[in-house]
């Protein structure tokens, strides 16, 4: 037998054990009467004698640590991430208890009754006066409670990686405050909040290429979302002035520390405005979400200093020239010629050529939070025109710490142009661009219904909580991140042959 085989067959058998005492080994409800995390807010700074009278708790959490000490023994109990001792001791809880005590298992959970003391030492800890016991562990927990470390098992059993890393809880948290950030700045600015489909009987909205299933049903194929924008310019023709979707959107590519295939986005778009007056609401609810988020608008990412209170703004143009590094820095003149584009790329037009220098050139190189506008009409097939110059449109992205975080134009909405675009893109399509755009005739047809002059905007949440948690990997931002298949695990195995034990 395995030594992991060993290990499971006496988590078992103590099962058996806790059921003798007259414990559940996986029990039921537990009425606490502090989180261990109010416990240290509230009663953390004071000292043994501002402990009296007795301050009585209930509180329930898991076993981080475990030491027997004869007749009695100290434990640290883990809940939302912090920790607390607790110590007992056999005269105060009493026999049964105390046996159940010598049974447990770092990683099970129990609930405690007691008072809260200072150690000699000065520990703040719980003299502990009733047990309870409410789950057993089957495995060991990791070894090194300092820190979970294979990357592999980190992600793929991200449960492990809650328990063992405070820091991996920090984020997440994070998060969920960047999400609310957001959230409640745009209902402050009369946004609702919608949902659209997943499933898409065509996709669109961005350049990219899908995930396809089938509805058996219908007996159609279906797409998962590459984006909401076109249902969401949809509802702005129907009189919703100002929508978001906080969604998640699915795009079958390859994997990276910047991209991962299912991924959240936030959408949103308002009548009545452009481009520019997007470039300042973006800057708002960026600060805001900064400093909701991590409490402040500077920010530490890979050794430097990224101040969110501000976008700086450059054109493409500008920005290549301004970002170029090495030898054949071009002029504004040379980013303005065709022939200078199409020598220094592989692509077939003027505009396709800028894009792809701009990629490869200046992306990496925006560190601190910036808006590049004015992109090519070639590589934004959704966007209106500059009146001044229709071979560009009302376009701007926005950069932190040599990553895209946010898309955003002034949204066509003229329905001729649109097929015109379309059509361009199907021109695309048959050079071999697999993630050229397909005509949508129904959204055609929506914008015959008359869109109003509107904005819309994607921010990326998954990169913007990157750089504002210090991750350097998107996998380190999501909770399950896509993975390759697993081996057998082969504890299904082991437990059948178990069972009964």
């Amino acid at each position: 037998m395995s030594l992991e085989d060993d290990l499971l067959k006496q988590r078992l058998a103590r099962i058996r054990e806790i059921e003798a005492l007259g414990y559940r080994p996986y029990g039921r409800r537990f009425d606490f009467s502090h989180t261990i995390p109010e416990i240290l807010g509230g009663y953390g700074a004071k000292t043994a004698e501002e402990l009296t009278p007795e301050v009585r708790v209930s509180v329930a959490g898991r076993l981080m640590t475990l030491r027997h000490m004869g007749k009695a023994g100290f434990a640290h109990l883990q809940q939302n991430g912090e920790r607390l001792q607790i110590y007992v001791k056999k005269d105060a809880v009493g026999e049964r208890d105390f046996q159940l005590f010598k049974l447990v298992d770092i990683g099970d959970f129990i609930g405690v009754d007691g008072y809260l003391f200072r150690t000699r030492t000065g520990e703040l800890s719980i003299h502990v006066e009733k047990l309870e016991f409410l789950s057993k562990t089957l495995l060991s927990m990791p070894e090194k409670w300092h820190g979970l470390e294979d990357v592999e098992t980190r992600y793929r059993q991200r449960y492990l990686d809650l328990v063992a890393n405070p820091d991996v809880r920090k984020v997440f948290v994070t998060r969920a405050r960047i999400i609310s950030s957001l959230r409640r700045q745009l209902e402050a600015h009369q946004f609702i909040e919608v949902e659209t489909p997943m499933m898409q009987p065509l996709y669109g909205g961005a350049a990219a290429r899908p995930f396809i299933t089938h509805h058996n049903t219908l007996d159609i194929d279906l797409y998962l979302r590459i984006a909401p924008e076109l249902y969401l310019k949809r509802l702005v023709v129907g009189g919703l002035d100002r929508v978001y979707e906080i969604n998640r959107n699915f795009r079958n590519e390859g994997l990276s520390t910047h991209h991962n295939p299912e991924f959240t986005m936030l959408e949103f778009y308002q009548a009545y405005t452009d481009y520019q007056g997007l470039i300042e609401l973006s800057q708002e609810l960026l600060a805001q979400a900064a400093r909701d988020a991590v409490g402040t608008t500077e920010i530490e990412y890979e050794g430097h200093k990224l101040n969110f209170s501000r976008l700086e703004r450059y054109s493409m143009r500008e920005a290549v020239v301004r970002f170029w590094q090495g030898d054949g820095r071009p002029t504004m003149e040379d980013v303005a010629n065709p022939e200078w584009l199409l020598r220094n790329s592989d692509k077939s037009t003027a505009g396709e050529a800028l894009t792809d220098i701009f990629e490869r050139h200046v992306e990496e190189k925006l560190i601190q939070p910036t808006v590049v506008y004015d992109y090519p009409v070639e590589t934004s097939p959704l966007s209106k025109n500059k009146p001044d110059d229709p071979a560009f449109v009302e376009r701007f992205e926005i950069y932190a710490a040599g990553m895209e975080i946010g898309n955003a134009y002034t949204e066509l909405n003229d329905p001729q142009e649109q097929r015109r675009r379309f059509e361009m893109q199907l021109s695309m399509r048959e050079r071999g661009d697999e993630e050229a755009h397909q005509m949508d005739e129904d959204y055609v047809r929506a914008l015959a219904y008359a869109l109003p002059p509107t904005g819309g905007e994607g921010i990326g949440i998954d990169r913007l909580t990157m750089i504002l948690t210090g991750c350097r990997s998107i996998r380190d931002v999501i909770l399950f991140p896509l993975l390759r298949p697993e081996g057998p695990i082969d504890l299904v195995r082991q437990l059948r042959e178990l069972d009964g034990v």
